[in-house]
């Protein structure tokens, strides 16, 4: 699992887990809402929160080097 996360090969069940996982974690809803929605919203939403959460990993990264 853990390598999964991490970006290295998986299998489909362990993929659909973490996608679940994450889109039900961004959004702040079931797992069973996740499953309820069409595989294109999934990938469009998954996407979407992928840039979010790149973007605020730059502006921390911003932040700590204008401290340091």
């Amino acid at each position: 699992m853990r390598s999964a996360f991490k970006g290295n090969e998986s299998d489909p069940k362990t993929i659909s887990l973490i996608v679940v996982y994450s889109l039900a974690k961004a959004l702040a809803i079931s797992p069973l809402e996740v499953y309820k929605m069409p595989v294109s919203l999934v990938k469009d939403l998954l996407s979407v929160h992928f840039v979010a959460e790149e973007l605020k990993a730059e502006e921390i990264e911003k932040a700590t080097k204008g401290i340091k």
